[in-house]
């Protein structure tokens, strides 16, 4: 199932996605149903003759906009440790982005006017149905309720200011989600094998497999809950290959007017215009 988080005369719905037409499936969000602990599939079954409406007509929203925990993973690609002078680690990177900073498919990526550095992040987000502490990594992947798109936006300049990378990477409206939650028994297990690319204005800037990733899926979960205890909504974002614009000679920005694109085969295109803040009156 593809499901899509949308606005419908102002209240936030739940549809499922067939071909270019969506299945409404009622006035409620994502974090509900995974909260009240919802078979996806079964779901939207038991709901199959919902309002059908055109996807070129809604205003997409993250698949959750207000997950409980957004956790995310850095230096999982190899090529993108080397390019950013950093040594391989042996445990997962790990830092934290808040809700504010998220944006919806076809919605707006700000460029805040207090950098020239907003860099872009092709990414694959992998959403729990169900939490725990001390997952097992064989058990791990029973865990999750689907995957979708991500572009982790990082203000470069703001990133390396201190050691910790907290500030960079939340600036408000920088953190593109979307456009859909499409459940495991779409991808292959894992997602692994799948073409991961960014690109910018229509150029391919980010391309890599995600066989490449230092660790996988089951295993970020797993080492995650080591430590913090996961819950149903949580979504974790699983690290960026190489082809970065801090890495680049010359760098390479995003800026006013430009266009990324994070796509990967079975998740579909999420899509973003580059807009700069509105100075403040």
């Amino acid at each position: 199932m593809r499901y899509v988080s949308f606005l419908k005369n102002g209240a936030t719905h739940v549809g499922v996605r067939e071909g270019q037409q969506l299945r409404v499936l009622g006035a409620f969000t994502m974090e509900q149903l995974l909260r009240d602990g919802v078979d996806l599939n079964a779901f939207a079954l038991e709901r199959h003759s919902g309002e059908m409406i055109d996807v070129d007509a809604i205003t997409f929203l993250p698949p959750l906009s207000r997950p409980p925990k957004i956790i995310c993973i850095g230096l999982n690609f190899a090529d993108h440790t080397a390019e950013s002078n950093f040594v391989q680690p042996d445990y997962p990177t790990i830092f934290l982005r808040v809700h504010t900073s998220l944006v919806a498919h076809d919605a707006p990526i700000v460029k805040p006017r207090l950098s020239d550095s907003l860099d872009y992040e092709g990414e694959i987000a992998v959403v729990m149905k169900k939490g725990g502490r001390y997952i097992g990594k064989d058990d791990a992947l029973d865990y999750v309720a689907g995957y979708s798109l991500f572009n982790d936006g990082s203000v470069r300049e703001y990133q390396f200011k201190t050691p910790q990378w907290t500030v960079g990477k939340n600036f408000d409206a920088t953190g593109a989600f979307g456009p859909e939650l499409v459940t495991p028994d779409e991808l292959p297990e894992g997602v692994r094998g799948l073409r991961l690319e960014t690109l910018l204005n229509g150029k391919v800037v980010q391309s890599a497999n995600t066989e490449d990733m230092v660790f996988d899926v089951a295993s970020l979960i797993s080492i995650t809950s080591e430590a913090i205890t996961l819950e149903p909504g949580d979504v974790i974002v699983s690290g960026t290959p190489s082809g970065i614009g801090w890495a680049r000679e010359p760098q390479l920005f995003m800026k006013g007017g430009d266009t990324c694109e994070v796509r990967v085969e079975g998740l579909g295109v999420l899509r973003n215009r580059i807009v700069d803040e509105t100075p403040v009156a």
